[in-house]
C-alpha cells in the first residue's frame, strides 16, 4: 500500500533483453545525431587558432622565395580563365624565370596545391571574393588551379562583367566575384575621377549577397589612393588628394579605416556568420615613375630580404588593415588574416609590365602594369595559402565533431 494505492508488481510491463538492447541503441543513435546537430550549430566554422596548442606553430607568411624547377601548376594554354591583360606569356613576355620560384615559410613547408582535396573539403559550400581588380586577378588564379580537377561554369555576370559567379557541379561549389572596390558606397561606376565616397554607407552590391556565402575573402586596394571626396550624414567632411577644392585633406588611410570599420561592424551585427578572410594590401612595384607616366617594372627575379623598401603609402594602408583586423578579433569576428603583403613585396618580377597587351612594341614608350600579376605567377601562391587556411578550418571542424561523436558504451 502506498498513498492509499495498492501496487501489483505483476501489472508492470515486462521488457525482454533484446528490447532493452534495441532501446539502448536507439538512445545512442539519438545522442549521436543530437551531438552532430549541436556541433553544426555551435561550430559552423572553426578557425585554425582553435587548436593552436595541439599543432606546431608556423607563420606561413614569414619566409623567402626559393627557386623551384617544377614550375607552375597550370599554363597559359591549359587555363581558359586568364584575362588578356594578365596573360603575359600569350602576350609575348620572353622571359619565364618568374615562373620558377616557390614561397618557403621559415618554420614549416607550404603544401603543394591539392585541388582535388580542396574541392572535396569545400563540397556543398560557397566562397566569395569581394573587392577590386586584384580580387579578380586572384579569383582567376583560383579558377585555373581548380581547373586541373574540374572546370567551373560561369552562371552569372553583371552588365559590365565586373561581378561574376561560377559553379562546379561535380562538387556543388559556388565561387563568387563581387565588384566593390571601396567596399562602401561610391560613384566609381560613373566617374573615375573626383569620386564621391560615402563613409557611413556600405556598398549594397556585396551586402545584398553576403548571406549566400560560407567564406568571404575581403580586400581593399589602390582605389583608395584616387582623388576622392568624403561624405558623412549627407555632408561633405573632407577629401583625399583634392587640391584646389578648399576641402580638408583627411587622407587615404582615413577613408580606408572608416570603410573597414563599417564593414566589420556590419559583419559583427549580422546573424550570418561566415569565416571572413582579410587579404592584406597589394604593393605595387613602379620604378622611375607611376603607372600612367614613366613607371616600369622590368626586374627579372625576386628581391632579397631588405633589398626593397615599400612605398610609404603601401605601408600606411597595411598598418590600417592590421589594426582594424585586431579590433575585429577583439569584437568577436570570425576573422583570419591572409597576409600576402610581404611575400608580394618581394616579387617585382611577377607583373605584366608592358605585356598587358598582345606583343607590344617595347621600343616605344608604353604604359606598364606593375600592380596586377601575370597568370600563372606569384599570385598563385596567395591561393595556396588561402587553401591551406580553409582546409585547416574544415579539417579542424571535422576533427572536433568526430571527437564529440565518440560515445563510450
Amino acid at each position: 500500500m502506498a498513498n492509499g494505492w495498492e501496487v501489483d508488481a505483476e501489472e508492470e510491463p515486462r521488457i525482454s533483453h533484446g528490447e532493452r538492447l534495441f532501446n539502448l541503441l536507439l538512445i545512442l543513435l539519438g545522442s549521436a545525431l543530437l551531438i552532430a546537430f549541436s556541433c553544426h550549430l555551435l561550430f559552423p566554422y572553426v578557425t585554425p587558432d582553435s587548436f593552436s596548442s595541439e599543432k606546431e606553430e608556423c607563420d606561413l607568411f614569414s619566409g623567402k622565395w626559393i627557386q623551384d624547377a617544377s614550375g607552375p601548376a597550370y599554363s597559359n594554354t591549359s587555363c581558359s580563365f586568364i584575362s588578356y591583360p594578365q596573360d603575359c606569356l600569350t602576350n609575348g613576355r620572353p622571359d619565364t624565370g618568374y615562373l620558377y620560384w616557390r614561397w618557403k615559410p621559415y618554420d614549416c613547408n607550404l603544401s603543394l596545391m591539392d585541388a582535388r582535396k580542396f574541392l572535396n573539403i569545400m563540397r556543398n559550400k560557397s566562397l566569395a571574393f569581394i573587392g577590386d581588380s586584384i580580387c579578380r586577378n586572384q579569383m582567376e588564379s583560383l579558377l585555373c588551379l581548380l581547373s586541373k580537377v574540374e572546370e567551373a561554369l560561369l552562371v552569372y555576370h553583371d552588365e559590365n562583367f565586373q561581378s561574376k559567379t561560377w559553379y562546379l557541379p561535380s562538387h556543388n561549389v559556388t565561387l563568387g566575384l563581387i565588384w566593390a572596390p571601396f567596399l562602401i558606397k561610391s560613384t566609381e561606376d560613373s566617374s573615375k575621377n573626383d569620386i564621391q565616397l560615402y563613409l557611413d554607407v556600405l556598398d549594397d552590391t556585396w551586402t545584398s549577397q553576403y548571406q549566400k556565402y560560407n567564406y568571404i575573402v575581403l580586400s581593399g586596394g589602390q582605389w583608395f589612393l584616387k582623388e576622392t571626396i568624403f561624405w558623412e550624414n549627407n555632408t561633405v567632411v573632407g577629401c583625399h588628394y583634392c587640391t584646389g577644392k578648399s576641402l580638408r585633406e583627411l587622407g587615404m588611410d582615413y577613408s580606408y579605416r572608416r570603410a573597414l570599420r563599417l564593414v566589420f561592424h556590419f559583419m559583427n551585427m549580422s546573424e550570418h556568420k561566415p569565416l571572413i578572410v582579410l587579404r592584406t594590401w597589394t604593393p605595387s612595384h613602379f620604378e622611375y615613375g607611376q603607372g600612367n607616366s614613366e613607371g616600369v617594372c622590368n626586374r627579372r627575379k625576386p628581391y632579397r630580404e631588405r633589398e626593397y623598401t615599400a612605398d610609404p603609402a603601401d605601408a600606411i594602408m597595411r598598418t590600417v588593415e592590421v589594426e582594424e583586423f585586431q579590433e575585429g578579433l577583439k569584437n568577436g569576428l570570425r576573422l583570419v588574416l591572409l597576409d600576402t603583403y610581404h611575400l608580394a613585396l618581394l616579387r617585382p618580377d611577377g607583373h605584366p609590365g608592358p605585356y598587358r597587351e598582345f606583343h607590344p612594341d617595347i621600343s616605344k614608350k608604353l604604359q606598364n602594369d606593375c600592380l596586377h600579376w601575370c597568370l600563372p605567377g606569384p599570385i598563385d601562391t596567395w591561393n595556396e595559402l588561402l587553401m591551406t587556411i580553409l582546409m585547416s578550418e574544415e579539417e579542424l571542424k571535422s576533427t572536433l565533431c568526430t571527437n564529440w561523436m565518440i560515445v563510450p558504451l
